[in-house]
C-alpha cells in the first residue's frame, strides 16, 4: 500500500466513524433529551473504580506542520500534511489517566525566504511513533452542570519516535545527500505535550479535538543537524474516543463527583438508614434513663427494686426492700443499759463481720449523725497477731464496715471518713488474750 492509498483509507475510516458517531449521539439524545440533566449516579463516592467503564480506544486524524509557537523552527512556511493516530487509554481516577498513543504520518517544512538558516530550504520527512502519556482531566468537576459533556485535558509523555528525513534545496530542487544514507530510519526518544477538548456525544462516544507538539531528543528531524536546536513538530487533529463497559456502568470520564456526592448524601434510603438509627440511639437513651430511675428514692433503681414504694428513710437492701433488725427481748432490755453512741465496736479474732451486739451502738450513732447533720471519721485497728501489713489492712476492713452499716442506715456517705491503724495505737496490752480483745476494735472520731 502506497502513502498515498494510506492516506485515503485513514480519511475514509475517520469519516465512516464521525457518521456512526454522530448517528449514536442523535439516537442518545432522542432517547434521554428529557434525562440526561437529571440522571443520578448509582456509584458510590468511594466505592472503587470497579464501578466505572475506564477502558477507551480512540483513532484521530489531522494536520502535521514543522511550524510551532514560542520555538526556534527550522523553516517559516505553514506546510500542512497529513498525520493519524491510535491509542489506548485506562483512567486510573476521575483526573488522572495512562494513554498509549501511536502516530504516523510526515512533516513537510518549507524556509520560505530561501536563508537556509540550518543548511536547508526545505525537508520531507516520514515518521512512527510510539509513547507512553499520562493525561489529566482539568474539568472533570462542574459545579454548573449535574452531567459533564465537555471536557478540557491535558498530556504529557515520553516515547520512541522513527522517522526517514529527507532535504531539499530550492534553486535546483535536487535532494541534499542524507547525512544518513538514503532510506536510513532514525530511532530518537521524543516527549509529546498536548492539550484538547472532548465533546460527550454518548456515554461511551466522545468527540476528541487537541493539539500535540512532539519535542525530539535529536537535531536531525529536519533532515540535516539543527544543534543545538532540538527538532520538533505539532500535531493538530480531531477523532473519536470510544469507552468500553456494560451500560449498567458510568464512564468515568463524565462523571462528576460533586453531583455524586450530592446525590449520595439525599440518597432515599440512606436518609432512611440515618432515621432508623436516630429511633435506635433514642430507644437506647430511653433504655438508659428507665435503668437510672428511681420512683421511691431508697437508692434502688426501678429496674432491680423487688419492693417498690418503700416508704422514705426506710433502710433497704440491694434489692429494695426494708431491713428488719431483730428486736431485742423486752426483758434484757430492761436490765441492760441503753446503748450509748459513738462507743467502741468490737469484733472477732482476725475478722471485719459486725457482731450483731454492735447493732444498739450502730443504731444509736446512726441516729445522732442523721440528726444532727455531722462528720465522723471512723478508725479501725487490731491486735497485734499476724504481720503488721495484714493487720493494717484488716484494720480498714473493719472501719468500712462500720461505715457501710452507717450509710445504709441513712448517714450521707461523703459525711464518714474511714482509717485504719493497723496494730499500731493499742488501748490494752497485747501480750494477753484479755488485751487483744479490747484492740481489735473500732472507734469513732468527731
Amino acid at each position: 500500500m502506497n502513502y498515498s492509498t494510506l492516506k485515503k483509507s485513514v480519511a475514509l475510516s475517520f469519516a465512516s466513524l464521525m457518521v456512526v458517531g454522530m448517528a449514536n449521539a442523535q439516537t442518545d439524545s432522542t432517547k434521554t433529551a428529557t434525562t440526561t440533566t437529571t440522571e443520578a449516579s448509582t456509584a458510590k463516592v468511594f466505592g472503587g473504580i470497579g464501578q466505572y467503564n475506564t477502558f477507551s480506544i480512540g483513532v484521530s486524524a489531522g494536520i502535521t506542520d514543522g511550524l510551532v509557537p514560542f520555538t526556534i523552527n527550522t523553516t517559516n512556511k505553514f506546510k500542512a500534511d497529513l498525520g493519524y493516530g491510535l491509542y489506548l487509554r485506562q483512567q486510573l481516577s476521575h483526573t488522572f489517566s495512562l494513554q498509549l498513543d501511536y502516530l504516523g504520518g510526515k512533516v513537510h517544512g518549507i524556509d520560505d525566504a530561501g536563508t537556509s538558516k540550518f543548511g536547508i530550504t526545505e525537508y520531507k520527512t516520514n515518521f512512527n511513533s510510539v509513547a507512553l502519556s499520562g493525561v489529566f482531566n482539568i474539568a472533570s468537576v462542574s459545579f454548573l452542570h449535574r452531567k459533564n459533556s465537555v471536557n478540557f485535558y491535558g498530556s504529557a509523555g515520553l516515547g520512541l519516535d522513527l522517522y526517514k528525513p529527507k532535504m531539499y534545496v530550492t534553486d535546483a530542487g535536487a535532494t541534499v545527500n542524507d547525512p544518513y544514507g538514503s532510506g536510513h530510519t532514525v530511532k530518537e526518544l521524543y516527549a509529546p505535550v498536548g492539550a484538547g477538548v472532548k465533546f460527550r456525544l454518548s456515554d461511551a462516544l466522545a468527540l476528541n479535538l487537541g493539539y500535540t507538539v512532539s519535542f525530539v531528543q535529536g537535531y536531525n528531524f529536519a533532515g540535516k543537524s539543527t544543534y543545538p536546536t532540538f527538532s520538533h513538530y505539532s500535531y493538530t487533529y480531531g477523532g473519536l474516543e470510544y469507552t468500553f463497559g456494560p451500560k449498567s456502568k458510568q464512564n468515568l470520564t463524565w462523571v462528576n463527583p460533586v453531583a455524586q456526592m450530592y446525590d449520595e448524601l439525599y440518597d432515599a434510603a440512606l436518609r432512611q438508614e440515618v432515621e432508623a438509627l436516630k429511633g435506635r440511639v433514642t430507644n437506647v437513651e430511653t433504655a438508659v434513663s428507665d435503668l437510672k430511675k428511681d420512683s421511691d428514692g431508697d437508692g434502688v433503681a426501678d429496674q432491680f427494686d423487688k419492693c417498690p414504694g418503700t416508704a422514705a428513710g426506710s433502710v433497704v437492701d440491694g434489692s429494695g426492700c426494708v431491713i428488719v433488725f431483730p428486736k431485742p427481748d423486752s426483758s434484757a432490755l430492761a436490765a441492760k443499759a441503753p446503748a450509748t453512741a459513738y462507743s467502741n465496736i468490737q469484733f472477732e479474732f482476725d475478722s471485719s463481720v459486725l457482731r450483731t451486739s454492735s447493732y444498739p451502738v450502730l443504731d444509736a450513732t446512726s441516729a445522732d449523725l442523721r440528726a444532727s447533720g455531722a462528720k465522723i471519721e471512723v478508725d479501725g485497728f487490731a491486735s497485734s497477731e499476724g504481720t503488721a501489713a495484714h493487720n493494717m489492712s484488716l484494720s480498714k476492713d473493719r472501719a468500712n464496715s462500720v461505715k457501710t452499716y452507717l450509710v445504709n442506715s441513712g448517714v450521707d456517705a461523703k459525711k464518714v471518713k474511714i482509717k485504719g491503724y493497723g496494730e499500731t495505737k493499742p488501748i490494752a496490752d497485747n501480750s494477753t488474750e484479755e488485751g487483744r480483745v479490747l484492740n481489735r476494735r473500732v472507734q469513732f472520731k468527731k
